[in-house]
């Protein structure tokens, strides 16, 4: 990747004091941090640390469960994703999200990536088979699927489910992409693919990415965030952080000490 980590972005997420509890567990404590624009940053730490909690909240995900409280602010663009005025609908459209396992519908790979746009009203068909197209040539599997449109998205490996599932997201022509492990279930040759696809749209989108794998972390993002116990330890561009981390506890974390 070009040397572009040190560049300073503008802001286009910001968390401010953000608390969440599950119930009487508190997952995240007071979650202060800045997400650039354009930039890939990555959430790394040890499982039930807080990373993939504090990344479903930037689209209100957690949202999803009367148990769940949230305190604090998400600030995307300067407004404020909690607030009352928000329509979540419309919040989830500008902030995709692609899961761990790759989550096809049951259908035809032209109806997985026209499902959200058919959802937020678009209905002409030339219009449609070119946001499919565009979607697809973005996740970089136009080539391998282009002739077969028609047939299941079941029927794909493992890897190329995970791009449809990338080129779904694009669909709805959002600003954020956040990527919960989005390769943690693939074999090494679909990962690179992967990462190679997250280099290339940062130019166009936000990506936030949840992984447990910190040379993946190291290769493909500008900034990292270490999160232990529920806490925000450090963050920062990711060659500071992974060459010379402030912190004695990322020090350990990163090379293998603990996690």
């Amino acid at each position: 990747m070009e040397n572009r980590r040190a560049e300073r972005r503008a802001a286009k997420i910001t968390a401010e004091n953000l608390s969440l509890w599950y119930g009487e567990k508190r997952a995240l404590k007071e979650i202060s941090m800045e997400i650039r624009k354009n930039a890939v940053t990555a959430l790394i730490g040890p499982s039930g640390c807080g990373k993939s909690t504090f990344l479903r909240c930037l689209n209100r995900m957690n949202g999803l469960s009367e148990k769940v409280r949230t305190e604090g602010r998400v600030l995307l663009d300067g407004e404020d994703i909690y607030g009352k005025k928000t329509d979540v609908t419309v919040l989830r459209k500008r902030v995709g999200m692609v899961f761990q396992q790759p989550t096809p519908f049951p259908m035809s790979i032209y109806d997985n990536v026209a499902y959200g746009p058919r959802l937020h009203g678009k209905k002409d068909r030339q219009q449609l088979q070119q946001i499919v197209e565009k979607a697809l040539r973005g996740a970089a599997i136009i080539d391998e699927v282009g002739g077969m449109l028609k047939k299941s998205a079941l029927g794909l490996s493992g890897g190329q489910q995970q791009r449809l599932c990338i080129a779904r997201a694009l669909a709805a022509e959002p600003e954020v992409l956040l990527m919960d492990e989005p390769t943690s279930a693939l074999d090494p040759v679909s990962t690179l693919k992967i990462e190679s696809l997250i280099r290339e749209l940062q130019d166009d989108y936000t990506i936030v990415i949840v992984t447990h794998n910190m040379q993946q972390a190291a290769r493909i993002s500008d900034y990292t965030a270490f999160f232990l116990a529920g806490e925000l330890v450090e963050y920062g561009p990711s060659d500071a952080l992974f060459c010379r981390p402030r912190d004695r506890r990322t020090e350990q974390y990163i090379t293998g000490r603990f996690g």
